[in-house]
């Protein structure tokens, strides 16, 4: 696989399309970073970690918004973009990150001090290379 994050946010939007609960993905340390993020910031319920024989995988609770009946209408996520490829990758400094859909979305960046959302990277004073967007 060239681009496991990039593989993950399709598995996750691809699961938010057929309205699943739970969806599976091999699991790593930057992905275990960035399901913390994702709960952290309310696009998902919960994560954990799934033990096989020979790799672990990681399983992610989706969250939903709900009518009044309580019936599943849409996911939390309105939308992720993959911004910096394994062909083209992206860094940009603290000063240069925008803002996601006006402070309603992240960036989710890989610095020096871990992976983090671009409110994190202001507030510290890095920057970093910017895996992607979502919202």
């Amino acid at each position: 696989m060239t681009d496991p994050i990039g593989d993950m946010l399709a598995r996750i939007r691809n699961a938010l399309m057929v309205r699943k609960r739970e969806v599976e993905v091999p699991s790593s340390g930057v992905k275990k970073e960035i399901a913390r993020i994702l709960k952290d910031e309310g696009f998902i319920e919960d994560f954990w970690v799934k033990q096989h024989p020979v790799q672990e995988s990681l399983m992610l609770v989706l969250k939903y918004r709900r009518d009044a009946l309580g019936r599943i209408q849409e996911g939390v996520i309105r939308g992720m973009k993959r911004v910096s490829k394994p062909g083209r990758r992206v860094y940009m400094g603290r000063k240069e990150l925008p803002r996601v859909m006006g402070g309603f979305g992240v960036y989710v960046v890989s610095t020096s001090q871990g992976v983090m959302t671009d409110k994190g990277c202001r507030r510290q004073g890095v920057g970093g290379e910017v895996l992607f967007e979502i919202w």
